[in-house]
């Protein structure tokens, strides 16, 4: 069994918790940067030489062998720059969820199956229980740490190989009490957050030193235009500040960004309430186990669009290609290039990434004219 060890007490106690219940373990850490120093400010970031050095002192105290495995190149390839192109497309990507489809359960797994290990053991907060139709992938006990968004790429043939000793934990305390007990230095390390690769935060520089400046309008939801601004990849959906706008609104209200442009290289802004959202569209479609039967004419769920976001009572069906999802309530700061994740109680559906959301207003405006279908 190969425990992945990131550096943190999360996977530090899984790694424990695996050795405990009688298997073979060896301990991996990821090396996911040319330049490992500059992963890490702080609490912010991981995956540094710091994060290394603390992984094997843990893996030499449960007396398990421990390996650095260089996924640089490929994390580069497959987090970082996918990050960069979906914000120059005007798209905004969780690179954490990247990471987790692209590095730890598929460039990671399948090594590891290749080397002869039946499992892959993480400090993730989520649980995959057995059913008659194959794997599933569930909540944690701990909803306040969940983690099971995140891991919504997952599929059926990489879940059959995940083990998540924390799945049944109560709270991250109690997994820092038990790191303690069991003599890990690490056991009050400060949890890592934000993006890895961008550990001083500072998301909008980090996309200008990569993409340079590329000036246009930004313009009110008629057209008008009201600023500038040196580049689109420096919005989100759903931002207030950083915006030059040099023609107040007419109600005075702050504006925030609806909609990025990049072919037209315009911003388009207005009033908060614009922001709700009440449908989103994909096609980029995964399933956490078998896909669900119902989900071809309609099934009631819950649509949750970040990690840490409360989930939302929807109704999600195929049409064609394109997964639909309606949303019982308005969803606010919903960008394209975001995950919806789907979830049937505590299970895990599966995910799409979002290509297109239709305006609360909107679907009022189409149903007053008759029901048609709104379009964005």
């Amino acid at each position: 069994m190969l425990a992945a060890m990131s550096g943190g007490v999360d996977s530090a106690v899984a790694a424990a918790r695996a050795v405990d219940a009688g298997h073979e373990v060896v301990g991996v850490h990821l090396a996911l940067s040319r330049m490992p120093g500059t992963l890490r400010t702080g609490s912010r970031g991981c995956c540094t030489v710091e994060d290394a050095m603390d992984a094997r002192r843990v893996a030499d105290r449960l007396g398990i062998p421990f390996y650095v495995w260089d996924f640089s190149e490929r994390f580069h390839d497959d987090v970082v720059q996918d990050f960069v192109d979906e914000y120059a497309a005007g798209r905004t990507p969780n690179p954490c969820l990247r990471c987790n489809e692209k590095i730890k359960f598929e460039a990671l797994l399948d090594r590891a199956i290749g080397l002869g290990f039946d499992r892959v053991v993480t400090g993730h907060y989520a649980r995959v229980e057995q059913a008659p139709a194959g794997p599933e992938l569930h909540r944690a006990a701990d909803w306040a740490k969940d983690q099971s968004y995140v891991l919504g790429v997952l599929t059926a043939a990489q879940l059959v190989h995940c083990w998540f000793p924390l799945a049944a934990t109560p709270t991250k305390a109690e997994v820092r009490a038990e790191a303690a007990e069991r003599g890990f230095l690490l056991a009050q390390k400060p949890d890592s957050h934000d993006i890895c690769f961008i550990p001083d935060g500072d998301t909008r520089g980090f996309l200008a030193e990569r993409l340079g400046a590329d000036p246009g309008e930004i313009v009110d939801r008629d057209g008008n235009a009201v600023g500038t601004h040196e580049g689109v990849h420096g919005y989100t959906v759903g931002q207030r500040r950083g915006l030059s706008l040099g023609v107040p609104s007419p109600d005075g209200r702050p504006r925030f960004v609806l909609e990025v442009k990049p072919s037209t290289r315009q911003l388009v802004v207005g009033p908060k309430e614009a922001l709700a959202v009440s449908r989103l569209a994909g096609t980029r479609i995964s399933h956490a186990g078998a896909p669900h039967p119902a989900l071809v004419d309609g099934l009631d769920v819950e649509v949750q669009i970040r990690a840490h976001a409360d989930p939302v009572p929807a109704h999600a069906r195929m049409i064609g290609e394109e997964l639909v999802i309606d949303a019982t309530e308005p969803l606010t700061g919903v960008a394209t290039g975001q995950s919806a994740v789907l979830y049937l109680g505590t299970r895990v559906l599966g995910q799409v990434t979002i290509d297109r959301t239709v305006a609360a207003d909107e679907l009022v405006r189409a149903d007053a004219a008759g029901g048609r279908e709104a379009t964005p």
